[in-house]
């Protein structure tokens, strides 16, 4: 396996895996997800895989599973070589999968789901009291108490999951994969779905635990395997690491001062909090997603909101623009109570949101540039009043000059356009709604460094005009060369804002991160 053979990067175990891979390596067009990554499970262990957004990790479990084959690489079952062609092979060897969302049948049983597909028979018929007494014997081995002949839809999610866990090692399972399973559970449900994994690691299986939640590493997984930007960064035992390494591991990179804070920034911190704020929120929640949050921007402030993938930086955002109805909270505009319990509402406010996914989100590939930016300004004005073409056209080259919009043709799919130029176009629909609050998530992801400078120039050019800017990145040099204030969070929750002053640097946002306190 290419693995670092340090000391402080490979833990020393002689025991033989129950599952290995070797110098994996899988490639998509124009995409190397993969190169040369290695994972050994052992029995009876919690084994965490980590990384940030786009480091591999979904696509190793597809690998490792069977739902997508390697390019490269071995991957070895008690030692012998497998090759799966689909996630059956990949079952039959030992190894079963359970993923974030609950993949059962709402409308039967809990004993029928748990044994659906190897129902127990009798003369070419489901011999029905042996699938229940089947059931219920395997809930018993693993002390949950259900009634199996309840029907699954009227159980929780997460004794949805419990089930799920139970219906996977019941197919032999050596291996077990949870892929977020706790994405959507509270404290309690964590808690309980804890217990079972204890119990079946403390059975022999070997568990490949995949999550965004550093208690929840720290709490249940023996080592951890972390991925960074395809390739493998080490193999650690828990004890090995605290929070805040696990952290840099992640991220990378050397974590003294990324890049020289900006000054104007630091300058006008103080500066731009003072006075009414143009939006406030108090205790704005949405259960199972973010935790009750306060929030204060001011006219042309810049707030970046820093955290893990996962920690609840995009669900924040979205309360703010009505993409998601909130639960309970407060949200003022210029001093007065609003509900932004549609986009539309959000738009009527002069709030706009470019959503991190600008292709199932944002824009439509088969329309033209022109199309794509005029889309938000014609929804506004409703379909009764279309816009004229000619101003349509005035207004589409005003913003392809302005943003410097390449190819410069107004009539060109967006689809065909690179990505920090679709990003551009993204951007020039909610600018000509004129927005007094901006709301831009992961603006910059994947696009090239000089989209990147230029769209970084114009967030610091629209604050400078007055313009509110809430401001997601998972860059920490670029939250912190951009913001005014920054807001931590860590595991669906605002655990501090920051001033940025000069005592924020990456590795004070690192250590609020990870001990999700105000260092």
């Amino acid at each position: 396996m290419t693995a670092p053979s340090t000391p402080q990067n490979r833990t020393a175990d002689e025991r033989q895996p129950v599952l290995e891979a070797q110098d994996i390596r899988k490639e998509f067009p124009g995409v190397l997800a993969l190169d040369g990554v290695g994972l050994r499970l052992f029995p009876g262990e919690v084994h965490a895989l980590m990384g940030e957004n786009g480091a591999g990790k979904s696509t190793l479990i597809k690998v490792l599973t069977g739902a997508h084959p390697a390019d490269g690489g071995t991957i070895l079952v008690d030692g012998r070589p497998h090759a799966f062609g689909d996630p059956l092979q990949a079952q039959q060897a030992g190894i079963s999968t359970v993923y974030q969302e609950v993949n059962l049948c709402q409308n039967i049983s809990v004993a029928e789901n748990i044994l659906i597909g190897r129902e127990p028979r009798r003369f070419g018929l489901i011999h029905w009291s042996a699938l229940r007494k089947r059931a219920a014997d395997l809930l018993k081995e693993l002390d949950l108490g259900l009634d199996v002949t309840s029907p699954l839809g009227a159980h929780s999610l997460a004794v949805q999951q419990l089930i799920a866990i139970v219906r996977a090692v019941d197919v032999s399972a050596k291996v077990l994969v949870l892929d977020e399973p706790t994405s959507s559970l509270d404290r309690d449900e964590v808690a309980e779905l804890f217990t079972l994994v204890r119990r079946l690691r403390d059975r022999g299986v070997a568990i490949l635990f995949v999550t965004h939640f550093l208690d929840q590493v720290f709490e249940i997984c023996d080592r951890v395997t972390i991925l960074r930007n395809g390739r493998l960064e080490g193999e650690y035992a828990i004890g090995e690491l605290t929070p805040v390494s696990l952290v840099q591991r992640m991220i990378g990179g050397e974590l003294a001062t990324l890049d020289q804070l900006s000054d104007r920034a630091q300058r006008e911190a103080s500066e731009r909090s003072e006075g009414e704020p143009f939006l406030s929120a108090r205790q704005l929640t949405r259960t199972g997603f973010i935790e009750p949050y306060d929030l204060d921007i001011h006219p042309g402030e810049v707030i970046g909101l820093a955290g893990l993938l996962g920690s609840g930086r995009t669900e924040a955002a979205r309360l703010l623009f009505g993409a998601d109805g909130a639960d309970s909270g407060e949200v003022r505009v210029a001093g007065e109570a609003v509900s932004l319990r549609t986009p539309r509402h959000a738009i009527a406010h002069r709030i706009a949101f470019c959503s991190e996914n600008r292709k199932a989100e944002g824009l439509v590939g088969e329309l033209t540039i022109r199309e794509n930016i005029v889309l938000a300004l014609q929804a506004s004005r409703g379909w009764t009043r279309p816009l004229p073409r000619t101003k349509q056209d005035e207004l589409t080259r005003h913003w392809i000059e302005a943003l410097d919009i390449r190819p410069a043709n107004p009539e060109a799919q967006v689809r065909h356009l690179s990505g920090g130029n679709q990003q551009k176009v993204l951007l020039a629909r909610w600018l000509l709604t004129d927005p007094r609050l901006l709301i831009l998530d992961e603006p910059t992801r994947g696009i090239d460094i000089g989209a990147k400078a230029e769209i970084q120039k114009l967030v610091a050019r629209l604050a400078a005009d007055g313009t509110s800017v809430l401001f997601i990145s998972a860059e920490l040099e670029e939250v912190l060369r951009l913001s005014h204030r920054i807001g931590v969070l860590r595991d669906h929750r605002m655990v501090a804002t920051l001033t940025n002053d000069d005592t924020v640097t990456p590795e004070r946002i690192l250590a609020t991160i990870a001990t999700g306190a105000n260092s």
